[in-house]
């Protein structure tokens, strides 16, 4: 009887499947069908993007262009909801199977119509674009970045590992009077503590002269301590104080662990017993609040030293506040004279030609250009950088220079500025444009590890490969090309001069969040407030809680998720269990975490319904200790392609040795024992740091290790002298390895045959028997750091031939009484470190050695009583620390 009626069901659902069948295969079709007229619209968007701009443009226009855009997002969406379906498709054989097709069959039909309905009225929609695009004059443009007008080259690629003189371009031209006036009063004066206000508008380049005032060497010399913080608009006072007393602290070498449970009271008493002795300067930048003194004045202590707090403002109103109760000094920053802007443009615009002067054709024009830039160095670097990658064409550059007289008669002062802005946004390729963009995702003046932002946007879509580099190679040209053009600014370098961290200028974020708005590109929750949601959003970054704006947009469009939590209310269990649910469509998600929160708040256990997920970060903040444990079906997540857990760090589950496209996996001591057994077949990792080599069966998860032969970063600590051996045959095997960086008490027999002929970055952390001389072999290594190696020979005689080495740490690592440096050693090398040398008495420095050294810095030397001998021979030396 039971047979009997399974039978008749079987009668009944077997047509049902068959049906299912069909569509499924119709549908396979059809997505074929539309992503091609995917890549017709991305293509016609690059003409489209470029018209459509500008205060000038039809609104219609204006208002088609973005339906072509969110044409295309929904185009992007039914690809990922069809993939999801595909994704669940059962494939067991047998009887079982049948059955469990039978139920899935049920549960899939009617997503899939939907799926095909969608896919018909897309291409309907396709079909009304083709036909408006004639009407408006567009076409599908296949080129890479077409430019604004007729003429123009294409941009050249700059090397990024080149040097970064890009940051020092404003400081070079008009400061100097400013400069020398600011320094002098903080040289000089009386003891009371004194208030040292420095006033301008926005782009004037208050942060550029204030950097250059505190990092002046006369500066450095004359205080016990220097702390600079960046307020902005949206300060938090505890935050700020906490930072404050952090800095202090990591100068002295401590670093307390309680200061993250302090409250107000209890920081400003901490800041001001610190301070009780201590002559100091704080630098305050980019305040906005006239009471921010009143808030921060009780924990700047007047201990009658001459003591001094510079702060940096747009508004007069803070200076004002400053003078009831303080001593107070006020410069008002003018914009720059005509003959300076014309200076400053030409450094910028015509840095590349081989004597770097305007030719005298260029002269009027670029004169007439300068000067619409108001003084403001910001208005006049963007548009020198806009410039410097044109053709030098007069014709050219006086309908550039007529444009913007059209714009800027429109408004003045900050509007003004922001239109400049919007010019050197527009000249971009089309490319450059969505990685320009990213950045108002971020909040105000946050920095951004340039690393980061790079994996970024390669998964977001952003970076097309390049024949003969790698997508992050790709990336970083990007990069270069933006802070070339001073849209983007390099805020901190590596001795390579590749960019570490970077950010924009408040004004060029204001330009970036109107066209993020305008564009659909992205929207941000604040405590400010935030932007409409009306139209499809895409991307989404989220600093305060609020559910009535999250919940609207949720079964939305949203393909990227930024989460900055500040408090642990913010990401409650209810508010991550939507994440995982509601945005399905999930590529990107990123947690910047700066309270104590345990790991088990802010993930859930549907973490592997993200199937899409390409980029999940956690950045944590927070010093104090953490909680973790990721739930096993991180394992379902198979395009994913960079796992940073930060310091949630303790155990990986192994299901993370599933994840065959994972390139990138970071931690902070992380233990891969777990993973022993697979992590050889992640064939695909380039990058894992840092890992902590467990005494169970670390010799064979070191082993499996040489099997990653894209490994591009390593770093590995509590390495046993028993794992040497089986550890140097690994690193043989990773011929593309560019940085490594080992921790092990002992490298006894520590050597490899055929190490990695790439490798960049080398550092070794541990007692060495000899100095391994298969580092003489590397002849691309820029940076070499040496510690507790208890050399015996001095380690200068091996490595002073070295002609890429940049920069060389020698910190415990060697037991002689003397250094020697040798006319013609070292020829490049920037920056020397030498500390914890307890038996040198002597360092002997010959005429010619050292000849490009910058930064030299001594310390924990005991037995050393007198400055180097032939220091002075060191022409390029900057910064002597000792």
């Amino acid at each position: 009887m039971a047979e009997m009626a399974v039978s008749l069901v079987l009668d009944q659902l077997i047509p049902l499947l068959r049906e299912e069948s069909k569509l499924l295969g119709g549908i396979h079709k059809e997505i074929k069908d539309i992503q091609n007229e995917l890549l017709y619209i991305q293509a016609f968007l690059k003409d489209a993007d470029k018209k459509a701009e500008g205060d000038n443009t039809d609104e219609g226009v204006k208002t088609w262009v973005k339906q072509v855009r969110e044409a295309a997002f929904r185009i992007e969406d039914v690809i990922d909801d069809y993939l999801m379906q595909v994704r669940q498709q059962p494939r067991d054989p047998g009887c079982v199977a049948l059955l469990r097709k039978i139920v899935h069959s049920l549960k899939v039909i009617i997503p899939r119509h939907q799926i095909a309905s969608e896919i018909q009225d897309i291409k309907s929609s396709v079909r009304g674009i083709k036909e408006r695009s004639e009407r408006y004059g567009f076409q599908a443009s296949t080129e890479q970045g077409s430019r604004s007008f007729s003429g123009s080259k294409k941009a050249t690629w700059h090397d990024p590992r080149r040097d970064a003189e890009y940051i020092d371009e404003a400081e070079m031209v008009g400061f100097e009077e400013p400069k020398n006036e600011l320094i002098g009063w903080l040289l000089e004066g009386r003891s009371e503590r004194t208030v040292i206000v420095v006033v301008g508008m926005g782009g004037q380049g208050k942060t550029t002269l204030a950097r250059k005032v505190f990092d002046n060497k006369k500066v450095v010399g004359d205080f016990d301590c220097r702390v600079w913080i960046t307020v902005s608009e949206s300060y938090n006072i505890e935050g700020l104080l906490r930072g404050m007393l952090k800095e202090l602290y990591k100068q002295k070498g401590d670093s307390p662990q309680d200061i993250d449970q302090m409250v107000r009271g209890s920081l400003i008493s901490a800041l001001r017993n610190y301070l009780q002795q201590k002559r100091y300067i704080f630098v305050f930048d980019d305040v906005w609040d006239k009471h921010f003194w009143n808030e921060i004045g009780n924990a700047c202590i007047d201990n009658k030293l001459g003591s001094k707090i510079f702060i940096t403002t747009r508004k007069k109103e803070v200076a004002t506040n400053c003078h009831k109760s303080s001593l107070v000094k006020v410069h008002d920053l003018q914009p720059l004279s005509e003959d300076q802007s014309f200076e400053l443009f030409k450094k910028k615009t015509f840095r590349s030609e081989s004597d770097g002067c305007c030719t005298n054709a260029l002269k009027e024009i670029s004169l007439e250009i300068a000067k619409k830039c108001q003084g403001l160095p910001l208005a006049i670097v963007s548009i020198g950088g806009l410039l410097s990658t044109k053709e030098k064409n007069v014709i050219e550059w006086r309908r550039f220079c007529k444009n913007m007289t059209l714009e800027l008669n429109k408004d003045s002062n900050l509007t003004g500025i922001k239109k400049i802005l919007a010019f050197s946004y527009d000249d971009l390729p089309f490319h450059l444009k969505s990685c320009l963009l990213y950045f108002g995702m971020y909040p105000e003046d946050y920095l951004v590890k340039s690393k980061r932002l790079i994996r970024q946007w390669i998964a977001e879509g952003f970076v097309k490969e390049e024949s003969g580099n790698t997508l992050e190679e790709v990336a970083e040209g990007y990069l270069t090309e933006l802070i070339h053009r001073s849209l983007v600014q390099a805020f901190s370098v590596r001795v390579d001069g590749k960019t570490q961290s970077c950010c924009v200028h408040d004004l060029t974020r204001v330009m970036i969040l109107e066209k993020c708005e305008a564009l659909s590109f992205c929207k941000q929750i604040s405590e400010y407030g935030h932007s409409s949601s009306c139209g499809i959003i895409r991307r989404l970054s989220i600093t305060t809680p609020s559910n009535g704006f999250t919940t609207g947009i949720e079964n939305s469009h949203v393909h990227s998720l930024f989460l900055f939590a500040y408090n642990s209310q913010f990401l409650n269990k209810y508010f991550v269990k939507r994440i995982f649910t509601k945005y399905r469509r999930l590529k990107v998600l990123e947690y910047a975490v700066y309270s104590e929160l345990k790991l088990s708040n802010i993930l859930h256990e549907n973490l592997g319904s993200l199937i899409h997920l390409k980029y999940l970060s956690f950045v944590n903040y927070y010093c104090g200790k953490t909680e973790f444990e990721l739930p096993k079906s991180i394992g379902m997540l198979q395009n994913l392609e960079t796992l940073d857990l930060g310091r949630y760090c303790d155990k990986i589950p192994k299901e993370v040795s599933n994840l065959r496209k994972l390139q990138h996996l970071l931690g902070i001591g992380m233990s891969l024992f777990p993973l022993k057994g697979g992590i050889g077949s992640m064939e695909s990792l380039q990058t894992l740091s840092s890992v902590r080599i467990d005494d169970d069966d670390g010799i064979e998860l070191i082993k499996e290790l040489g099997k990653l032969r894209q490994l591009r970063k390593l770093s590995l600590f509590n390495v046993k002298q028993v794992h040497i051996s089986i550890l140097s045959s690994s690193l043989n095997e990773m011929q593309h390895l560019e940085n490594l960086s080992i921790l092990c008490y002992h490298f006894t027999g520590f050597h490899l045959n055929s190490p990695p002929s790439m490798l960049q970055r080398l550092d070794l952390s541990g007692q060495l028997e000899k100095f391994p001389e298969w580092i003489l072999q590397l002849q691309n290594l820029v940076k070499l750091k040496l510690d507790s190696s208890s050399l015996n020979d001095d380690p200068m005689k091996f490595l002073e031939k070295m002609q890429n080495l940049l920069y060389l740490s020698i910190d415990n690592a060697y037991d002689g009484e003397s250094l020697h440096f040798h006319d013609g050693g070292f020829r490049n090398l920037k920056e020397l470190y030498i500390s914890q040398l307890y038996h040198l008495n002597s360092i002997v420095i010959d005429k010619g050695a050292l000849q490009s050294l910058k930064k030299f810095k001594l310390s924990d030397i005991p037995n050393l009583k007198t400055v180097p001998v032939g220091i002075q021979h060191l022409e390029k030396l900057e910064v002597l620390d000792v």
